[in-house]
């Protein structure tokens, strides 16, 4: 067979052809930037996929949270607007409860301002028709029994007690003494829209003291409970001596049972008539002399034994506040008071 012969290139040429190779192709820079963009641009939308979920769920979160915090926030709104008005409530309170107050004090303080001119009103015109009636009477008997009586018709004065009147007389002015005071009793009375209480001594004289004090106190307790406002006592002086003793607890300076009311007693003397000349301070003390005899005699055992001077001096203290002498007037008719 023939040969074959293998020739080996020369590695100078080979070295050669590479080299002009590699110079005849010349590297694009710009390529790998590209590739490297897009690796960036795929891996950061990578990134974005994966986190997306995760941003969409943190603003479900946010919203979720919002939405729990308006209703918070809404609370605490309502709450700071109950707390304002609350506040504001209990202000216009404490305005509004004093002004009304005074408001009513006002209407109260008037109304009893009127009611109290009509009272007196009434009972002046009263009294001055007595006074026109009454002409023989001694001219300070109304004075002092007006001025008396009169303080217990201003409602807004306090009474520390009640008014309490003696009209004593002799024996020609019986009628006179017992029609004035009932008169002068109804005045005071009518003017309140009131009656009187009427006691008379002459009917309780020969009863029990005991018996006659109880009904004494059950009548006056009673009648002044029950809203009148004038007790008239004729003849007190004919009361057994121990039932007077009673009187202790309607006519007593301070403790009183009733403060607002008035007592009119009668005394009719033994003697014949009360002169004129007398001055009131001896009426005053005539009629004491006339009690004290009457009442503390040891003729009379009943009357001895339920009082002594002792407890006939408290009562008097109290009964002889306003001491008045009644003398006899012409033309008064045989029967009743005008």
């Amino acid at each position: 067979g023939g040969t074959t012969v293998y020739f080996e290139e020369n590695p100078v040429k080979e070295n050669a052809k590479a080299y002009d190779s590699n110079k005849t192709e010349k590297p694009n820079i710009y390529t790998p930037l590209k590739e490297i963009k897009a690796d960036f641009l795929e891996k950061n939308q990578e990134c974005y996929s994966t986190s997306a979920p995760q941003s969409r769920s943190k603003s479900r979160y946010q919203s979720s949270t919002e939405k729990q915090s308006q209703p918070l926030a809404k609370n605490d709104g309502e709450s700071q607007n109950g707390f304002h008005k609350m506040w504001t409530l209990l202000l216009v309170l404490l305005i509004s409860v004093p002004l009304l107050y005074v408001l009513w004090r006002g209407i109260q303080d008037g109304t009893s301002s009127r009611r109290d001119a009509e009272i007196l009103q009434e009972f002046r015109a009263r009294m001055e028709k007595l006074k026109n009636t009454y002409r023989s009477q001694d001219p300070r008997l109304w004075r002092r029994a007006h001025a008396s009586l009169e303080k217990r018709l201003n409602s807004s004065h306090v009474h520390v007690e009640p008014a309490i009147l003696l009209l004593t007389a002799g024996q020609e002015a019986e009628k006179a003494l017992r029609c004035l005071s009932n008169e002068i009793a109804d005045a005071f009375a009518s003017s309140q829209n009131a009656t009187t209480i009427s006691i008379n001594g002459v009917d309780k004289a020969v009863l029990d003291s005991d018996a006659v004090k109880l009904e004494v106190d059950t009548e006056l307790s009673s009648g002044f409970s029950g809203g009148k406002k004038v007790a008239v006592v004729h003849r007190f002086e004919s009361l057994p001596a121990g039932s007077t003793l009673i009187f202790y607890k309607y006519c007593d300076h301070e403790n009183a049972a009733f403060k607002d009311v008035a007592l009119l007693l009668t005394v009719l003397l033994d003697e014949q008539s009360l002169r004129k000349s007398l001055t009131f301070q001896e009426v005053e003390e005539k009629v004491r002399d006339f009690l004290w005899a009457k009442f503390t005699s040891s003729d009379v055992p009943s009357s001895y034994s339920g009082m002594d001077t002792d407890k006939l001096s408290g009562l008097w203290s109290r009964i002889s506040h306003l001491v008045l002498p009644v003398w006899p007037e012409k033309g008064l008719p045989l029967e009743g008071c005008t």
